[in-house]
């Protein structure tokens, strides 16, 4: 299944990548994540500290998987771990809704094993990834709030003696879900939380995709913060499955090294003179910059590109709101085409894949008319201007909303109804070209029937009049005869 990060990355590099989940398998495959110096640094603490594991727990693959998480609870009790805590977030995004008992249940297995071989491990705390830690973008600081009380302080609004029933009970609740369980702690007979992080402790965040990582990396690792009070800041030697931003240098450490994105067609328009516009809402704007620029954040040159962010909701699930900021963005795009400032303006409209993720069809219609509004408003000022337009998706989301058996047809939950799916798809995107300043005689290749987003970048390079660098993934384009 795609996600958006690495679609933007294959989008603005032209080049497919060793990405997240891929180098991390490779890293854990080959036991070479225990050679790298993240590891020897965090290692240093398991003579007298504890080691805590915080992260997503499912298979979904988007952020994180379980398997991942085994494998390295294997790897790091034999080599010297002895205190182990499990900060456990539970997903109902990237899977379905509920299976967070199951994923638990696999869990506890594979920690009682390790507490018949005399090593101390445990699940400490939990809570649901929407309402606990993995907020993005500094959306909303009281997400990462939640959690670090939890985690660090030992303190949240439920306590339990053991996480499966922790899930259980609260799912129990009215309209609970996956995503938005509240925080709990484990404790003991006594009611005292088992492992809250202290100081002389080490913490890896086990995700490899970053944007959900980053603010609690921001937590743990600066001095000087002012997002919410943390009320202690324990020394502990903290490391990410992988950096989660190239830029910030953040965390300073890391299990798994980043793949080098260099020479991003974002970097060779601009030393060309192209002149760029970006433009998103908060939750992709980072998508359009960042991560179409290779993992970098700033501008190449910043006298040729204007990057713009416009502020999404927060305190809302998108479903409330469901055409976000599309005619903003729209706005936005359109005025900075008529300016004729511009050589190449870039956005993304994220309503399908938002909104999709809330699994409300109603809302998601809303979405995608609001989006399809939005494309129109930019469409008709590339007309006005005898421009080209590009539109394309780094995924699919909003396109199916059911889970389906291998024949397609929706599957039922046990009380009869739909089973709704919230996740991204994995139907090929489509990609639409044209516009009045296209050259008569342009048309798509028929002989690259594998062609997926990488080979959109030597696309938009040849429609700005360039070569693409021999490297890339071929262009969809050429020119015939008329």
């Amino acid at each position: 299944m795609g996600n958006s990060e690495v679609g933007h990355n294959a989008l603005g590099a032209g080049r497919i990548y060793a990405q997240g989940a891929k180098l991390v398998d490779l890293a854990l495959e080959s036991g070479k994540i225990y050679d790298g110096e993240g590891f020897q640094y965090i290692k240093e603490s398991f003579e007298t500290g504890t080691l805590h594991l915080i992260g997503l727990l499912s298979d979904g693959g988007v952020h994180s998987r379980l398997d991942q998480l085994q494998l390295l609870l294997k790897g790091v009790s034999e080599r010297g771990a002895k205190r182990i805590r499990v900060h456990a977030l539970t997903d109902g995004r990237d899977v379905l809704d509920g299976s967070s008992v199951g994923f638990m249940e696999t869990l506890e297995n594979d920690l009682a094993k390790l507490r018949e071989k005399g090593i101390d491990a445990q699940v400490a705390s939990g809570g649901g990834r929407m309402y606990v830690t993995m907020d993005r973008y500094e959306n909303d600081w009281d997400v990462v709030k939640r959690g670090w009380d939890a985690q660090v302080l030992g303190e949240a609004p439920h306590k339990f003696r053991n996480p499966v029933e922790a899930i259980k009970t609260l799912r129990a609740e009215p309209n609970a879900n996956d995503q938005y369980l509240p925080p709990f702690v484990i404790v003991d007979e006594n009611g005292k939380p088992v492992g809250p992080i202290v100081d002389g402790d080490a913490v890896v965040t086990v995700n490899f995709r970053a944007d959900r990582m980053v603010m609690l990396a921001k937590a743990l690792e600066y001095p000087d913060f002012d997002k919410f009070d943390r009320v202690r800041f324990p020394k502990i030697r903290y490391a990410g499955m992988l950096q989660y931003d190239g830029e910030l240098k953040l965390p300073s450490h890391y299990l798994v090294s980043p793949p080098e994105i260099e020479r991003t067609s974002g970097e060779y328009l601009t030393h060309n003179g192209v002149r760029t516009f970006a433009c998103s809402e908060t939750v992709k704007f980072g998508h359009v910059t960042f991560f179409w620029n290779g993992n970098r954040s700033g501008y190449f040159n910043s006298e040729m590109e204007e990057y713009v962010e416009i502020p999404s909701d927060s305190g809302i699930t998108f479903n409330v709101k469901p055409k976000m900021k599309a005619l903003e963005i729209a706005e936005k795009a359109r005025d900075a085409i008529l300016s004729g400032k511009f050589h190449q303006v870039r956005v993304n409209l994220p309503n399908g894949d938002m909104v999709g993720h809330t699994g409300d069809i109603e809302a998601t219609i809303v979405a995608c008319k609001a989006a399809d509004e939005a494309v129109k408003m930019i469409l008709d000022a590339i007309e006005q201007v005898g421009g080209i337009y590009v539109v394309t998706a780094d995924h699919g989301n909003a396109e199916d909303m059911v889970k389906r058996n291998k024949k397609g047809e929706p599957l039922l939950d046990k009380a009869g109804k739909i089973q709704i799916l919230t996740s991204h798809t994995l139907e090929p995107v489509p990609i639409a070209i044209g516009g009045p300043g296209l050259t008569k005689g342009v048309r798509f290749r028929q002989d690259l029937p594998g062609a997926g987003l990488a080979n959109v970048a030597a696309t938009v390079m040849n429609l700005h009049g360039f070569e693409a660098p021999s490297d890339y993934e071929p262009t969809l384009i050429e020119v015939v005869d008329n």
